[in-house]
């Protein structure tokens, strides 16, 4: 009978031979495909290792240093002291090899003390364990340094600007946030100081408040999210969760006030591709005296309303309320009742005149935009469903009537007046489910405009389709009329349709106040423009793009690229990642199979590899403009994605679902009824679930809007609550949800897939405080003074469903101690 010492390197053998032809196997596709030669100059390494211990000869220590030598060799060469990708190619041969050193596989070799009558790491054993710790020192070094970052510091607040006096001229108070991005002008900054990079470090719970509103409802789809940035008027903030409840908090104490159900119509039986809402608008008539909140006895009174008030008749004030049934209601923000004069019992439908009316196919999921005289209202429309949906049609309505005063229809453009009784918009047409951003006092509002569907294929689109699909559009607010447009993709083919609300800011040019417009899109441009004309204040060129497109389509010879650009560079195959070696060579492999020409890769039936993915680089998060200091603060992601056409042969069969067909009304997402491709969209990962790409996956940045250079940009956030283990390495991880800056000097953030709030200096990016969140915190922060005096800063954290954090309900206020 053989002794456990000759049985113990027959066991390791029969594990080498394992690893070994599969890395054999894995190398030799790829290299067919035109890829390294390492994975199968390995699988040879491995796989003659693993005959030597099968003889039990010591030779086999040799091989495997030797082995390890050319591995080190070929890391440094292809990624340097880069830890991440250097861990992807040496975890594997550093356990394996540590493991060909251990006491009891040295004794089935020969190699134990006693029997040599010597040391027993002199020779083979000794090669491999000085080159394995070589490999250590090597990684540990790697920690050290962080190829990824740019180190830089911010311009400090200039003395005197134009930038100011606008900000010192806003209706707006400075303890404040009556818009989504604080005003209609998008900057999402606050002009509050108390808490500055000194004494964040100091910031406390003031209170949280529960909606009991969490997603798993009959007939939620997946992305039921709660991504609302809460509005501050006087002493109250207003806020509405996934289902549509519309609440009022006292803003010191968090206690709540009024709360309404919109009562959605047939809410189980919607057609819903998302399920959110992403704020309020709030409009008070310009006679109203600054922070012209209901008076204080009427907080107190409302204190004790019932959660479903009692219709009124009239509102000197008003908030407004997009639903996932497709109207705006109308609410009086001191007691949440409806302002019944406003369209018919308080509210407006945004069906009428629609084509294909199917219930939850058009819905606005963001907040409206709101002037002196007007409510003007986007909508989304179902993504890759059909050829068959509602208009993307922008309108316009009276404040106080909710009469409709213009229509533009971005399918039939020239036509801005109310279309007759029975005639309708066009079907179909590009539409804008972000949010817009409004310059009374140049009568523009800013529009970022969607694609057409189907986004992968554009065989059929027409001319106007053609001119306005993917681009910022200056409406007129007087007729709707277009008065300029940039186009920020031509002929999209890859659902890069601009997703962040277009962010204006008056900066200083050759000592002249220019009035500037700042769009962020999915493709990582920052287009810096003129707003007054939408002619580039940085400049923009037009750069060759991939062609060969699908059957029946095209595509755009050329491509718009800003000089302030967080487009990542293309990927490559030495780019690959994984969690071991073998995750990563399958990464290899599917990347060389993958159609991949660099950004703007037409979708292929083949499969396109689409970097950035449509997630975006920046997404409906946005960013920061801190106009003291002409800087964007920004919150780069970059994750890849797969884009496969798959031929339809009918219009009604199932090809891309999966599992069947949506239970319920849920819309059949990418199935393209009526196109000739269905599309199957999905991250770029490996077998494990990991993105293939290395990381870092995340960052905050920083850059000027006048030079356009980068200023600062660190990884940012943990795989803790993305992983397995939850281990906080920080590997920068992507976000969802946008950052806020103040005059303090303090940037905040609460949207990476970690479950925290944080603080950054937006002067360096240093991260200077952060909070565990009870769940995920996909959602932009606001700011805002409390009756007490303090700096508070609020935060939204119940998680999003595609992006898969954690559920929740809270609304969490921080401030200093008292």
């Amino acid at each position: 009978m053989a002794s456990t010492a000759t049985r113990r390197p027959t066991v390791t053998a029969f594990f080498f031979a394992l690893a070994g032809l599969a890395l054999l196997g894995g190398g030799a596709w790829l290299v067919a495909l035109g890829g390294s030669f390492y994975y199968a100059l390995a699988g040879l390494a491995v796989l003659l290792t693993a005959l030597l211990l099968w003889r039990g000869s010591a030779a086999a220590l040799l091989v495997y240093a030797v082995f390890v030598v050319g591995t080190v060799a070929w890391s440094l060469w292809e990624v340097g002291l880069d830890w991440w990708p250097l861990a992807a190619r040496g975890d594997v041969v550093f356990i394996m090899g540590l493991w060909l050193l251990t006491p009891w596989l040295a004794r089935g070799l020969g190699l134990d003390e006693v029997r040599r009558g010597g040391s027993a790491w002199s020779g083979p054993r000794g090669w491999l364990a000085l080159l394995l710790g070589l490999f250590l020192a090597l990684a540990v070094a790697s920690w050290f340094i962080d190829k990824h970052r740019i180190e830089g510091t911010a311009p400090p607040p200039l003395a005197s600007n134009a930038a100011a006096e606008a900000a010192a001229s806003t209706p707006v108070p400075d303890g404040e946030w009556h818009a989504y991005g604080r005003t209609g002008a998008g900057q999402r900054y606050s002009p509050l100081s108390q808490i500055t990079p000194q004494n964040v470090d100091q910031l406390e719970v003031a209170w949280e408040y529960r909606t009991g509103d969490v997603r798993g409802r009959p007939g939620d789809p997946e992305e039921t999210t709660f991504e609302v940035t809460p509005l501050k008027v006087g002493n109250r903030l207003f806020l509405c969760t996934p289902h549509q409840s519309v609440v009022a908090l006292d803003a010191t104490t968090g206690q709540q006030l009024w709360r309404f159900e919109p009562q959605i119509q047939g809410a189980g039986a919607l057609a819903l591709q998302h399920l959110t809402c992403r704020g309020l608008s709030y409009h008070a008539p310009r006679s109203t005296p600054a922070g012209g909140a209901a008076p204080d006895a009427a907080v107190a009174s409302a204190a004790s309303a019932p959660a479903t008030p009692p219709p009124a008749t009239a509102c000197h004030n008003k908030l407004f309320m997009p639903t996932a049934d497709g109207r705006v209601i109308a609410l009086d923000p001191a007691t949440g009742s409806r302002c019944q004069t406003f369209g018919v019992n308080g509210q407006i439908d945004l069906w009428t005149q629609m084509p294909n009316v199917k219930p939850g196919s058009y819905y606005s999921t963001s907040p409206v935009v709101v002037t002196d005289k007007l409510l003007v209202v986007g909508g989304t429309v179902l993504d890759n469903v059909s050829t068959a949906e509602a208009s993307g049609v922008i309108r316009a309505y009276d404040i106080d009537t909710g009469a409709l005063v213009w229509n533009w229809d971005s399918g039939n453009p020239d036509v801005t007046e109310p279309l007759p009784p029975g005639q309708t918009y066009t079907p179909n047409s590009p539409n804008s489910w972000s949010i817009s951003s409004v310059d009374e006092a140049l009568g523009l509002v800013y529009v970022p405009m969607g694609n057409q569907p189907p986004d992968q294929w554009g065989g059929k689109r027409s001319e106007a389709v053609e001119k306005y699909s993917s681009s910022v559009v200056a409406l007129e607010l007087a007729t709707g009329r277009v008065r300029w447009v940039f186009q920020t993709v031509h002929h999209d083919l890859w659902d890069y349709d601009v997703p962040a609300q277009p962010t204006l800011v008056d900066l200083t040019i050759n000592n002249r106040a220019v009035p500037a417009l700042v769009q962020p899109t999915k493709q990582g441009e920052l287009f810096v423009l003129d707003r007054r004309t939408g002619q580039p204040l940085l400049p923009v060129t037009e750069e060759p793009a991939p062609q060969g497109a699908a059957e029946g389509d095209r595509t755009a010879p050329t491509q718009p690229r800003s000089a302030l650009s967080f487009d990542p560079p293309p990927l490559r195959e030495r780019d690959m990642w994984g969690g071991t070696m073998f995750d990563q060579l399958a990464c290899r492999i599917a990347f060389k199979r993958l159609r991949y020409e660099g950004r703007f890769t037409p979708p292929s039936t083949g499969g396109s590899l689409i970097y950035p993915g449509n997630f975006g680089v920046f997404n409906w998060g946005g960013v920061s403009v801190d106009p003291q200091r002409q800087i964007v603060f920004a919150t780069p992601t970059y994750l890849a994605f797969v884009s496969q056409l798959v031929p339809r042969q009918d219009d009604s069969s199932m090809l891309v679902q999966g599992n069947g067909a949506p239970q319920g009304a849920l819309p059949a997402l990418n199935e393209n009824f009526g196109a000739p491709f269905a599309v199957k969209l999905g991250p770029f990962t490996s077998p494990l679930g990991l993105p293939c790409q290395a990381p870092p996956w995340g960052y905050v940045a920083a850059a000027d809007l006048v030079s356009g250079q980068k200023i600062w940009m660190h990884k940012n956030g943990t795989v803790r609550d993305s992983s397995p283990l939850p281990l906080p390495f920080r590997m920068g991880v992507p976000n969802l949800g946008g950052p806020i800056t103040t005059a303090g000097g303090v940037a905040f953030l609460s949207g990476t897939l970690d479950y925290y709030v944080r603080a950054y200096d937006s002067s360096n990016g240093k991260q200077l405080w952060q909070h565990r969140l009870p769940a995920g915190g996909q959602a932009t922060p606001m700011t805002y003074l409390g009756a007490d005096g303090r700096q508070y800063v609020v935060v939204a954290a119940g998680g999003h469903g595609s992006l898969g954090t954690k559920t929740g309900d809270s609304v969490i206020a921080y401030a200093l101690p008292k």
